[in-house]
């Protein structure tokens, strides 16, 4: 079955980078895609990054480009996000999640996505 499991959430200051990482199972076809997401109290989750899996392929938020890299290491199957310059407005809950949909290498609606990870927390002081 499809698992996720996030890690390397923190605090840091802004300014700060952080990087996290997904370990993935489960997520085997090259049409698949891995996405990160982020959910901050009483807000809606926000796709910031996707993968697609066979062919590294990536898409990004508004908000996150420029300073977010999405990429994956196969060998490990992981996917990791790479955060710098990171603001106070990037803290939230971040999660990834898997898609088997259709062209889902630019969705970044939540709805594309049937599995998800527990999140990890990260926190941007100022």
């Amino acid at each position: 079955q499809v698992q996720l499991v996030e890690s390397g959430g923190g605090s840091v200051q802004a300014g700060g980078s952080l990087r996290l990482s997904c370990a993935v199972s489960g997520v085997s076809y090259d049409s698949n895609c891995i996405g990160w997401f982020r959910q901050a109290p009483g807000k809606e989750r926000e796709g910031v990054a996707i993968v697609l899996r066979g062919g590294d392929r990536t898409y990004y938020s508004d908000s996150v480009t420029g300073r977010f890299t999405i990429s994956q290491d196969k060998a490990k199957n992981t996917v990791y996000l790479q955060m710098n310059s990171l603001k106070p407005l990037d803290t939230a809950m971040y999660y990834c999640a898997a898609s088997a949909f259709g062209d889902c290498w630019y969705r970044l609606e939540a709805r594309y996505y049937g599995y998800w990870g527990q999140g990890t927390q990260v926190t941007v002081s100022s």
